[in-house]
């Protein structure tokens, strides 16, 4: 499965839970990058369901992606979506 690459933030959601230390790794990378990424929470049953029934697992963190035809693409394990992040938006140095 090919994740597509986008150029806006906005089409990035990060599914993750606040305790989960693989979340917060992430989420200290995008702090540390400046990276704006919309959270959410699947403490909150929807961004569960949403999770669930886009990804197929429950597990987290987890990256929606959103292509340029609206199809959504799920990323998990945290070190694959912070190479993800830094391919597409690098630090600048």
């Amino acid at each position: 499965m090919t994740i597509p690459a986008v150029t806006d933030l906005s089409r990035l959601a990060l599914y993750m839970r606040p305790s989960c230390p693989f979340c917060v790794r992430v989420t200290d990378y995008c702090r540390e990058a400046g990276l704006l990424l919309e959270t959410r929470n699947i403490a909150q049953g929807e961004h569960l369901e949403a999770l669930m029934v886009g990804g197929g697992k429950r597990q987290v963190p987890c990256l929606r992606i959103q292509d340029d035809a609206g199809r959504s693409h799920w990323l998990y394990e945290s070190l694959d979506i912070i190479a993800y992040l830094q391919q597409l938006f690098p630090l600048a140095t």
